[in-house]
């Protein structure tokens, strides 16, 4: 099956948003977005921030940043079927001084000092020479509002994806798949990672992940629960293969060296 050209992501208005940088578990401030409010286990970097994405006075979607990589290693977010919406990519004032505004802003148009920006984070320069796209974790396509799917469009979200993949076979799970696979769902919890890998673009700015994978929870209209999982080599050829939710946590805890948990027990 062939799929159009997703062109690169280009514009978005000058609206501004908000991230909460927090010191503690994601339960403490905005376990919304995780099932039963429980974040992953077994996936926190050496130098992490969690990062509450708020938008328009509104928690959105929640990441886990690694701050040595500049990438996130996880997004996690509640799924609807919804339509792409852009913004200007933005960085977070916070990861360059804990001080700073919680409020996103455009990394084009910022007044904070480029090379403290950059020390802090990944930045739209470093992708301006990649032959990477920016690959969203937390896809602008999976959300019904449009300050929701605009909320995406931070740098915090993004990872250097195959243009390959992330314009074929990742958006097709992203698009059809996700669709089959949430019918009969009342509430979809989803998590989408990365495993990071050995090289990295930016002058080894920002690393390149070997693999991106995308876990799903939802509830069931009958009041049940059922759970999904795909992973992809972040190559030209890779193929977005199903998984189990097992099989993806001992994937991932070859990478973190420990155990892995995705959702709450239940």
């Amino acid at each position: 099956m062939h799929l159009p050209l997703v062109l690169p992501l280009i514009l978005c208005s000058l609206t501004l948003g908000n991230a909460e940088v927090i010191q503690h578990t994601f339960a403490k401030v905005c376990p919304q977005f995780f099932y039963e409010g429980t974040e992953p286990s077994g996936i926190v970097p050496h130098n992490p921030a969690r990062i509450c994405q708020v938008y328009k006075n509104k928690y959105q979607f929640a990441t886990m940043y690694d701050r040595d990589l500049r990438i996130p290693l996880y997004s996690a977010y509640v799924y609807e079927q919804g339509k792409t919406f852009r913004v200007d990519w933005m960085i977070e004032p916070q990861l360059v001084d804990p001080k700073n505004s919680k409020e996103m802003e455009e990394d084009s148009s910022t007044a904070i000092d480029r090379n403290k920006l950059a020390a802090s984070q990944a930045v739209d320069a470093d992708y301006e020479e990649s032959l990477y796209d920016r690959g969203h974790l937390n896809p602008a396509s999976h959300h019904a509002d449009k300050a929701t799917s605009e909320s995406t469009c931070t740098l915090t979200n993004i990872v250097p994806q195959d243009s390959t993949l992330n314009q074929h076979l990742w958006k097709l799970y992203e698009d059809a798949t996700m669709k089959q696979n949430t019918e009969g769902c009342q509430t979809t919890y989803a998590i989408v990672g990365v495993i990071p890998g050995k090289t990295a673009i930016s002058n080894g700015r920002v690393n390149v992940p070997s693999k991106i994978w995308a876990a799903a929870c939802c509830i069931t209209t009958a009041k049940g629960v059922k759970s999904w999982a795909v992973i992809a080599d972040n190559v030209k050829t890779g193929t977005v293969d199903p998984i189990t939710i097992k099989a993806l946590q001992e994937e991932i805890g070859k990478y973190t060296k420990r155990g892995v948990h995705l959702f709450h027990e239940n």
